[in-house]
């Protein structure tokens, strides 16, 4: 809560009159290891979403940046390195975004760990919509079985949300399972699920 305080310019929820939406994002990605299984459940059920990409990612596999715009997701700058703001110079962190920038081309960023320096969320927001969430899955924790993850967004999933889920080899394991478990949740309890930007 108290981070919320310190960067209000961010965007934490997202709040529609009269849709009941909330936002599924990815980060981390694209890996061909998870990425295409990811996209090939968001095609099962018909529902967009968000990927934050690291531009290394990327760099190594811009067919699958191709692909996830191929098939209607939104997509967000991750920096190149996936790299905190609060261990590193702004001048560091700012060529990081801006090399990635040249890869991915968009003006939404999340900051990898939601961490960054308050003089770098002014000037970041200055060119960007800064996305953070408020449903963050924790399917990056190897110490939580699938069905804590699944908890995770039924607990705190709410109208605006915006969930956080990984497409990374850390989260592989807990979130490709949990995947189609949530969204089906999600459908049945009467959300809409929207990419960023709509």
């Amino acid at each position: 809560m108290l981070y919320r305080l310190l960067f209000p310019e961010a965007i934490w929820r997202i709040n529609r009159p009269g849709i009941n939406a909330v936002y599924l994002t990815f980060d981390d990605g694209p890996i061909p290891e998870v990425t295409p299984a990811v996209l090939e459940i968001l095609d099962r059920y018909n529902v967009k979403a968000t990927f934050f990409m690291v531009g290394d990612n990327v760099a190594r596999h811009p067919e699958l940046l191709d692909e996830v715009r191929r098939r209607g997701h939104a997509v967000g700058n991750h920096t190149m390195k996936h790299i905190q703001g609060i261990k590193c110079t702004w001048r560091t962190y700012a060529r990081n975004i801006a090399d990635a920038d040249e890869l991915i081309g968009s003006r939404l960023f999340r900051p990898p760990h939601g961490l960054m320096k308050r003089i770098q969320m002014r000037t970041v927001n200055q060119r960007y919509n800064v996305v953070m969430y408020d449903v963050i899955t924790r399917d990056y924790n190897s110490k939580l079985t699938p069905e804590r993850v699944l908890d995770n967004v039924k607990r705190y999933a709410r109208d605006g949300s915006i969930i956080v889920f990984h497409d990374s080899l850390k989260a592989r394991d807990r979130m490709l399972p949990v995947l189609p478990q949530a969204i089906e949740w999600l459908l049945a309890n009467g959300f809409t699920l929207l990419p960023l930007g709509q």
